[in-house]
């Protein structure tokens, strides 16, 4: 059966001839029915959708291989890298080069977003009301913890901060300890615990982050509601998670546009909303909306900005959009020294999406969407409008895009859910290694930052909130600049084989070597594993979301970037789930990603490379995408795994098919055989 599909497909049906194998090193039509898993049906273009094989026809060939022809859109239509952008003008085109610029400016808006909980949520310097600092404390702000009171009694709400329970049995009536002892350091409190060092009714607080008054300060979430904190961190972060997987089905379904423009509106109906919040139910509740309306703007925008761009410019193109959003960290804390208060600071940093509204008018529908799901009249319009803005001559186009724009006019959409996945082969495999990469990169950076930030006694530079906040800030900036002359050199996936190579030593040097030394040099190198951790686990994070944004097919590119942007999304949660159990089973949560890092260099290897090749439009393409040898071939050198198309002609099978000439017995269809 199987030599029988082969000879079908290698074009010994009557009348049929062998199709030119199609760009990206994907497989001739034919090859490409024989070698997908449900037996894919695919014309002349390779056909947007897997489908069961067709009967065999008692005459040799598929009963349906006519008419499954001449369903297949113009192979030129289906190549957009190749014919469609080029006709366009590319990236050089004026009208590209302004929808591009749009995508970015929007970055600085997210990165305020993105990093508001760690000025909003900042657990600040607390003591009993009418007691005083000094009284109150005991004896801390002398001989306590480093000689520094603050960091005695504060709760750090980054994402590196330690025991959140810590500040809790500290903040007791004067009755306390003694003026002149250092309080010894508090286990986690019970119900009793609780009970007798939070007996104050009112609090004074010491907010380190800027503001004059925060979440915490304004609803008193100190001692018993402590764990309410926790929560409203989870609220953004779950938000966002869900976020990703609805809005990027729905974009997939009806549009990047649509979904970005509905997703700002609500972003400004719930995001100003959350100002006015009168508890703290109301507020965690809101900061859930905000989270998932963030997530469409955040997704759709990566996906315009990847859709816009030809192979050579899509990856500095979406590292420019990350510089922007870290501007927007780094112009954060400014921003909340200005606003002095968390209710105009949320207003502010919501605000400026009012100019996204604009876009309603501004920007188009994706035309390289339009295009793959084949709504060939919508483009037409959009071409169209393109060569108005550039101000192109339309006869200038020598590969004939609008003649066979016209020819298709009449066929119907055909969408994609990502869903559609399941059934192939190879592409659910890259889609799901490149979500464990993401999750591992983003779980095990929290875990080398608390490592890192667990020295602030012994390093007084960090015992400061804003340096804290810095350094993370400048690390993920090193990172980024990094990622950049990494992936220039060695492609998408020898980046990120080598960053989580580092993430790996790091994360092992760090649990196992250390245990060895002494405290002095222990300490010192400490510190170092985990800035070289953060720094790597950042880029793998990072690059995992770009790399999936460039394998996954067009029709269903917003699902598999909502699937790895909600595995980020389940990584970051650790952190605040660990902080809420009083960072019980820290070290678990370390080995646990430790291990799984060591699982992902194996998994990278199975990557394709994508760096300048054409994105694949169609699941058919991202089925059968190239997977390049991680080193170069040797001049001369004999591969060890060919391809399918070289292996057709290697052993001779499509010859014999064409000529009509019957195979050896024991012959199999790699061309070896059988013992």
């Amino acid at each position: 059966m199987a030599i029988d599909r082969r000879r079908e497909a290698a074009g010994g049906g009557p009348g049929r001839q062998p199709a030119p194998a199609e760009e990206n090193g994907s497989l001739p039509p034919g090859d490409a029915a024989a070698s997908a898993p449900l037996g894919g049906r695919a014309g002349p273009g390779g056909g947007a959708e897997i489908q069961p094989l067709p009967p065999l026809h008692p005459g040799g060939g598929p009963h349906s291989s006519c008419c499954s022809a001449a369903a297949a859109p113009s192979l030129l239509l289906l190549d957009y890298d190749g014919s469609v952008l080029p006709f366009l003008g590319g990236l050089g085109g004026g009208y590209q080069k302004t929808l591009v610029l749009l995508t970015w400016i929007p970055a600085l808006f997210i990165g305020f977003s993105q990093f508001s909980d760690s000025f909003l949520l900042d657990q600040p310097n607390f003591w009993c009301r009418g007691a005083g600092k000094g009284t109150e404390l005991a004896g801390v702000t002398t001989t306590g913890r480093g000689g520094d009171m603050g960091n005695w009694t504060s709760l750090p709400t980054t994402p590196f901060s330690t025991a959140p329970w810590e500040a809790a049995g500290n903040r007791s009536n004067s009755s306390g300890a003694d003026g002149g002892d250092t309080p010894p350091l508090p286990s986690p409190p019970d119900k009793g615990d609780n009970a007798s060092n939070c007996n104050c009714h009112a609090w004074d607080y010491g907010i380190r982050a800027g503001l004059v008054q925060n979440v915490v300060s304004k609803w008193d979430l100190v001692c018993d509601n402590a764990w309410k904190v926790h929560i409203a961190k989870f609220s953004l972060l779950v938000g966002l998670i869900f976020g990703y997987l609805i809005t990027g089905c729905i974009a997939d379904w009806v549009g990047r546009r649509p979904v970005l423009l509905f997703s700002i509106i609500f972003i400004l109906i719930f995001g100003l909303t959350v100002a006015l919040s009168v508890n703290v139910t109301m507020f965690s509740t809101l900061r859930f909306f905000e989270g998932f309306c963030l997530a469409g703007i955040i997704l759709t925008l990566y996906a315009l900005r990847i859709e816009l761009c030809p192979p050579g410019k899509r990856f500095m193109i979406t590292m420019v959009a990350s510089f922007v959003a870290m501007a927007g960290q780094f112009l954060m804390p400014g921003l909340a020294a200005l606003c002095r208060d968390w209710q105009v600071l949320q207003a502010l940093i919501i605000c400026p999406f009012l100019l996204m509204l604009l876009y309603w008018s501004i920007f188009p529908e994706s035309l390289r969407w339009l295009m793959a799901t084949q709504q060939f009249e919508s483009a037409k319009r959009l071409i169209l409008h393109f060569t108005q803005k550039n101000r192109m001559n339309p006869e200038g186009d020598i590969k004939g895009v609008m003649p066979e724009l016209e020819k298709e006019l009449s066929r119907r959409p055909k969408k994609v859910c990502i869903v559609k996945v399941v059934g192939t082969r190879n592409l659910w495999k890259n889609i799901v290694v490149l979500c464990v990469n993401s999750l591992t990169g983003y779980g095990i950076h929290h875990c080398f930052a608390r490592s890192m930030m667990g020295h602030e006694v012994k390093v007084p530079l960090l015992e400061n909130f804003y340096a804290d906040y810095y350094t993370t800030a400048s690390i993920a900036l090193v990172s980024c600049l990094a990622m950049c002359v990494v992936v220039r050199f060695l492609g998408r996936r020898g980046g990120l084989l080598l960053f989580m190579i580092l993430t790996a030593l790091a994360s092992l040097l760090q649990l196992g070597l250390l245990n060895r030394m002494s405290d002095s040099v222990k300490d010192k190198f400490s510190i170092a594993f985990s800035i070289v951790g953060m720094f790597a686990s950042h880029a793998v994070g990072s690059l995992s979301v770009f790399f999936c944004a460039e394998i996954t097919p067009t029709v269903i590119r917003c699902g598999g970037l909502g699937l790895v942007l909600a595995s980020a999304g389940f990584g970051m949660l650790t952190a605040p789930i660990i902080e809420l159990h009083n960072q019980k089973g820290y070290f678990l949560h370390h080995i646990i990603f430790a291990c799984c890092t060591l699982i992902c260099i194996i998994c990278i290897l199975l990557l394709p490379e994508s760096r300048d090749q054409n994105l694949p439009e169609n699941i058919s393409n991202g089925e059968h995408y190239t997977r390049q040898p991680l080193l170069p071939h040797k001049k001369g050198e004999q591969p060890l795994l060919l391809t399918n198309a070289e292996l057709k002609d290697y052993s001779g099978l499509h010859d014999a098919a064409a000529s009509g000439d019957t195979l050896p017995e024991g012959a199999t269809a790699n061309g070896m055989k059988a013992m």
